[in-house]
């Protein structure tokens, strides 16, 4: 990270209107994934397959999963953030709802019936969008999606500011979840090809979004929220 940048930072009222457009830039990209049905995120992918294997429904595994990685995240900073803790589980509720919102949205247009080449253009265009919105917010650094934090703290704590290299290691739990899965079921669910351009690419777009994508919002990154 850029030390001059770090101490000059950005206003807190740019970083929350960051925060606010990015969650939704988010949720709009994964529910391009789920209605484009070509394959979405390994997490979401991970959550998928423990619905297959276990009968939970899905929703409440994805929460499982943001409470696990927002415990997870205590031990990465090495101290008890209760304020970071809180806003994890806030944004988690947050962006559930607006997924929702726009996978009824593109339905309800017929994205779904879409040929199966656009819908795939459109699950790539969803994973390129969320990794846009993960960029963004991470940089404001106010709260985000706890999974995005984890990538976060790893980069900044961990692997000298390498964006690819956190999200290298962040994917190798669902990895093994699905691994496990596949032991109960069988069958890989929910992975197609924009999900392995999502392993392949999130830690590039990112990085390359941090560059291009509102260059005058730096890396806000602190071990302890504001």
């Amino acid at each position: 990270m850029n030390h001059d940048s770090a101490k000059t930072g950005n206003s807190l009222t740019a970083r929350i209107a960051a925060l606010i457009f990015s969650l939704v830039l988010n949720a709009c990209g994964n529910a391009l994934c789920i209605t484009s049905n070509v394959g979405s995120g390994i997490w979401t992918a991970s959550a998928v397959n423990m619905h297959e294997a276990f009968g939970l429904d899905v929703g409440v595994l994805l929460f499982l999963i943001g409470l696990a990685n927002t415990i997870t995240n205590q031990f990465l900073i090495r101290r008890l953030d209760i304020k970071r803790f809180i806003g994890e589980i806030i944004f988690v509720l947050c962006f559930s709802y607006f997924v929702d919102l726009f996978t009824i949205a593109f339905t309800t247009i017929g994205l779904p019936s879409l040929p199966w080449f656009v819908r795939l253009l459109i699950s790539l265009l969803g994973v390129s969008t969320f990794c846009v919105a993960i960029s963004i917010y991470q940089r404001a650094n106010i709260f985000m999606h706890p999974n995005d934090d984890t990538t976060n703290i790893l980069r900044f704590m961990y692997l000298k500011g390498n964006a690819t290299a956190s999200q290298l290691i962040d994917f190798i739990p669902p990895i093994v979840i699905m691994l496990v899965t596949f032991t109960i079921t069988h069958r890989v669910a929910a992975v197609n090809i924009g999900t392995f351009y999502s392993f392949l690419m999130n830690g590039v777009l990112i990085a390359t979004a941090d560059r291009l994508v509102f260059p005058k919002l730096v890396h806000n990154f602190k071990v302890k929220r504001d």
